[in-house]
């Protein structure tokens, strides 16, 4: 799940996007309706993951 993608698909904006030795550091903004259409993305990106995995885990038996 890539959530700096899904935060500019909901419309926020990526202020910090930097690497300081093996560290990651971003920083996003936006609207609340935005934070609120990520929100709903990550929601369903977490159902699809674990729908994923029961169907893997019924397949399995």
């Amino acid at each position: 799940m890539d959530l700096i993608e899904m935060a500019k698909k909901s419309g926020m904006q990526v202020l910090l996007d930097a690497q300081i030795g093996s560290q990651m550091y971003h920083s996003v903004c936006g609207p609340l309706s935005a934070l609120q259409r990520f929100a709903d993305e990550v929601g369903k990106a977490l159902a699809a993951e674990a729908a994923a995995q029961t169907a893997d885990s019924v397949s399995e038996t």
